[in-house]
């Protein structure tokens, strides 16, 4: 029995990675694209600056305007470099 629960919790966690950014752009169809920011130690002087990287998303359905917070997943190859799909809107812009 304890063999079927850990198949299980092995087969529900996924290894796809999830990112959390902020809307840039809206004006392709059922796309975005999301600037994502995170902060990283100096190697030598250990200061923290902000590397921002943007990645296209699959937005089916067009509900995403710019300045959205978004949380964005992992997905196969839509396009030529869209390679994140749209999972939720986490806080609407003003």
């Amino acid at each position: 029995m304890a063999e079927n629960m850990n198949d299980t919790t092995t087969a529900a966690t996924s290894n796809k990675k999830v990112r959390t950014g902020k809307v840039v752009s809206n004006k392709a169809n059922k796309t975005i694209v999301v600037s994502i920011e995170r902060q990283v130690a100096h190697p030598l002087y250990r200061k923290y600056f902000k590397v921002s990287n943007k990645i296209m998303a699959h937005d089916e359905r067009n509900e995403c305007n710019i300045g959205d917070t978004v949380k964005v997943i992992e997905s196969r190859p839509l396009s030529a470099r869209k390679r994140w799909t749209l999972v939720e809107i986490i806080e609407r812009a003003k």
